[in-house]
């Protein structure tokens, strides 16, 4: 049946969900009632309706800048650079920072054909000279790609007054942010290292 099939498309595309868990997503959805369905698509909905990227950090939000933005609290003047939107909640609720965060949209990845231009990296050159932030924390994936991101960054904001600092060694290399316990990234944010 092509609806049928076209929903396990769609969902195989998600990442990690393989062919299989798409076929079990879509019959598990099929047992249900079309209101339970119907709350589903209405939620994927709003979001592709109503969620943009902050216009200062990337995160997503429902209004033009984010929760972590529009936070008086929140030092201006450390911002936290990360790969993607979801490591923003988890760095949040492991570490207690209390800076802002800057969301670069992926990692530098010249095999894959990902290079400086297809991150936000004018924008975060742009917020160093204009929002007098004092530090950078590096808080890419401790991948070798992450890795090349952190020493292009660092780089790439040589010439500037800011302190560049880079999450403390520790954190498994090769793994996602989003995957490390709470207690090791505690650490790693607290025992950041200037980057030489």
């Amino acid at each position: 049946m092509p609806a049928i099939e076209d929903l396990v498309t769609e969902f195989s595309r998600l990442p990690g969900i393989g062919r299989k868990t798409a076929q079990r997503l879509t019959f598990h959805l099929l047992q249900q009632s079309p209101e339970q369905a119907g709350r589903l698509a209405a939620a994927l909905t709003a979001v592709a309706d109503r969620v943009r990227p902050c216009t200062i950090c990337g995160t997503p939000a429902e209004t033009e800048h984010c929760e972590y933005c529009e936070d008086p609290r929140r030092d201006p003047t450390i911002v936290c650079v990360v790969e993607e939107p979801s490591a923003v909640g988890v760095l949040d609720r492991a570490t207690g920072f209390r800076g802002r965060y800057h969301v670069l949209g992926g990692r530098l990845d010249p095999l894959a054909g990902v290079g400086p231009e297809a991150l936000r990296l004018e924008e975060l050159k742009r917020r160093v000279a204009e929002e007098g932030v004092l530090e950078i924390i590096l808080a890419t994936n401790p991948s070798m790609e992450g890795e090349v991101t952190a020493t292009y960054i660092q780089q790439l904001l040589a010439g500037s007054e800011v302190r560049v600092t880079r999450l403390a060694r520790g954190l498994p290399v090769g793994g996602d942010l989003e995957y490390v316990d709470g207690v090791t990234l505690a650490h790693a944010l607290t025992a950041r290292q200037e980057v030489r």
